[in-house]
């Protein structure tokens, strides 16, 4: 990051013909004035001010030549000195899946007292009344609490429950419940091997991993068996995506990967003035099961149709499994033998999805899957079949080795990193050991040259705020402060995986990821400098303003920024 520091050390100049340009059409709608504007550029440049003509950057440079472009009906925010970083994106979450009930869920992102996170049970079993489900799906584990890490047991939470059943899964490793939840679903009379029992023989109110989704099926507070879609009310799905949508931005997101199950949902979203996150969607050919089924899939491959959205949601990419392979048990040291048919079922689903021209984004954790769909794919390869124009990545990617990556880089590869060590980096090293702290080796990704962005696949397995990620990036601390990655690395490289590199990725990068003339107006000023802030601080940047498209929201309690005429 050489040139990064150089940049930091002198206030990038407008370009001359840039400022010409934008002086010889129409004013600017707003301007953004006496901040320190973190482009994210080739140069990693540091400007003072921005201007926005309807969903563009028109013009980045100084204060006075800003100024300069504005009309007599230009929008002018002084912003005070305050930073402002590019809107953030996360390559791979399940934001459209959460929102159906994000009202209804209770979560614990960012938590980081055992205190708090009963209090939070007490007060949301208040807000929903007696007998109703109080439940948190996941992206969080004891080991976030800096006062208690143990599991919760039954005799725990009853107090701050009594009369409402308790679902707590603490990722895809175990789930706790109160005796409320113990009773309504009949827990005591069922004889699976994933209750866990005490010396009497009575159930604890933890539950293995392999019965989580048995456990959660029998509650249904969602009626979404197998993983379907939350089967509620649309007014309430409706509110709870709205409102999950003003989180996001928030914390600073603007964009995100990931599979969109309410399209519709969200197009009237952006018919009604509402859409303030960009979705790059995954769409793949239907599945099925039984005799058949990977032979149907197969042959509908070709006539999938990508890049048919437009700038608000659009689908970009297949994700996230191909049929076949295996050994991707994260929470696992060892992993179940995978046959050479399951292999080679993986690659004949590669090489019919390479054939037809589509991105891949693939789930993918330990190095015994990583190196299964590797050696595939140079198959692939050197039978002519290329995925170097396609920008194919493997997510999540915890296990990755150096001679992995190297491999990867030389058939233009991507890696997306979703480090859900941030809430389970302690269960990650009783696993592992002292090799989880370099789950993923961060650093080495980073030195490599390998295109590489940041995301969180939340939420079941990770939280979802960004600056919680970047600060994981740079001090390799979990929620709570524990170190669980050793291999970190600086703070602008961080910042360029989390908006650059994502735009790469998704083929956007002349659209976003940087602060520039031609690029979307996708900004978020924050109430503390990224840059310079202390490190153990940057978890708790707060956006003062968010610009998505050239819209702008203020947060006046924050007295950040001051807008006039």
């Amino acid at each position: 990051m050489k040139r990064a520091a150089l940049a930091l050390m002198v206030p990038v100049m407008v370009v001359a013909s840039l400022v010409l340009d934008a002086q010889q059409t129409a004013p600017p709608d707003t301007i953004l004035t006496n901040g320190k504007i973190i482009t994210v550029d080739a140069q990693f440049s540091i400007a003072q001010a921005v201007a926005v003509r309807g969903d563009r950057i028109v013009a980045v440079g100084s204060n006075q030549d800003i100024t300069r472009l504005a009309g007599p009906s230009t929008r002018r925010i002084d912003l005070r000195g305050r930073s402002a970083v590019p809107g953030l994106i996360d390559n791979h979450a399940h934001f459209q899946e959460e929102g159906a009930y994000w009202n209804l869920e209770l979560r614990f992102d960012g938590v980081d007292s055992r205190k708090r996170a009963l209090e939070l049970i007490r007060a949301k079993a208040k807000e929903k009344g007696p007998g109703q489900w109080v439940y948190n799906l996941g992206g969080w584990s004891p080991d976030q609490f800096t006062d208690d890490k143990r599991p919760f047991t039954h005799e725990e939470l009853d107090p701050y429950s009594p009369d409402n059943p308790v679902f707590l899964q603490f990722s895809r490793a175990e789930t706790f419940l109160n005796s409320k939840a113990i009773e309504t679903i009949g827990l005591e009379k069922m004889n699976q091997p994933w209750i866990r029992r005490d010396a009497s023989g009575r159930a604890t109110g933890v539950i293995d991993v392999a019965g989580n989704g048995a456990v959660r099926n029998a509650a249904k507070f969602l009626d979404a068996p197998n993983g379907a879609r939350a089967n509620l009310p649309m007014e309430i799905i409706r509110a709870s995506s709205l409102a999950m949508l003003r989180d996001l931005n928030r914390a600073g997101l603007t964009a995100s990967g990931g599979e969109c199950q309410w399209e519709d949902l969200y197009r009237e979203f952006q018919r009604e003035g509402r859409g303030s996150m960009r979705f790059f969607c995954f769409r793949t050919a239907p599945g099925g099961r039984g005799a058949g089924a990977v032979e149907k899939q197969l042959a509908a491959v070709p006539t999938l149709r990508y890049h048919d959205g437009d700038e608000w949601q659009d689908f970009t990419n297949w994700g996230e499994n191909f049929s076949g392979g295996g050994g991707d048990n994260l929470y696992s040291a060892t992993q179940q033998p995978v046959t050479q048919e399951s292999w080679d079922q993986f690659g004949n689903f590669a090489r019919v999805v390479a054939k037809a021209g589509i991105q891949a984004l693939l789930h993918t954790q330990t190095d015994v899957a990583i190196e299964g769909k590797l050696r595939q794919i140079e198959k692939l390869d050197k039978e002519g079949v290329s995925i170097r124009p396609l920008r194919w990545a493997l997510m999540h990617m915890e296990g990755v080795t150096m001679d992995q990556i190297e491999r990867m880089k030389k058939l233009n590869m991507f890696i997306a990193v979703h480090p859900r060590e941030i809430v389970t980096g302690g269960l990650l090293r009783r696993v592992w050991g002292d090799k989880a702290l370099a789950m993923p080796p961060l650093r080495e990704i980073q030195d490599s040259g390998i295109m590489w962005g940041l995301g969180t696949d939340a939420f079941e397995v990770n939280q979802f705020r960004p600056f919680q990620t970047l600060y994981w990036a740079v001090t390799g601390k979990m929620v709570g402060g524990t170190v669980v990655n050793t291999h970190t690395v600086s703070r602008e490289a961080a910042l360029i995986a989390h908006t650059r590199s994502n735009a790469y990725l998704f083929f956007r990068e002349n659209d976003l990821g940087s602060i520039q003339p031609g690029r979307f107006a996708d900004l978020v000023v924050t109430d503390r400098d990224y840059l310079t802030v202390p490190a153990d601080q940057i978890k708790d940047i707060k956006p003062v303003l968010r610009m998505v498209g050239g819209c702008a929201v203020l947060d006046a309690a924050a007295e950040s920024a001051t807008a006039t005429r």
